[in-house]
């Protein structure tokens, strides 16, 4: 995936990107959810293993990735966008 500079996008673009990670936001959410369920599973069935590490792992993958929405807000706040 290409590297976007976030400062160089026209007012439209960026509302368009907003659009688009704010979905990719709350699906993120869904899936962090049913991770820290499966999780919280492994846990009270004391099955420590891959079961528990793997959605660990993405959690903290997902939640990373989440960097550039907070700067693409940043962005449209700068430029009173919203």
């Amino acid at each position: 995936m290409e590297e976007i500079n976030l400062a160089e996008l026209s007012d439209q673009q960026l509302l368009e990107l907003a659009g688009k990670m704010k979905k990719s936001a709350i699906m993120h959410a869904l899936v962090i959810g049913f991770m820290v369920g499966v999780v919280f599973y492994s846990v009270v069935e004391s099955t420590w293993g891959l079961l528990t590490l793997i959605p660990l792992y993405f959690i903290r993958k997902l939640v990373a990735n989440s960097d550039q929405y907070d700067e693409v807000k940043r962005l449209l706040k700068e430029r009173n966008l919203r």
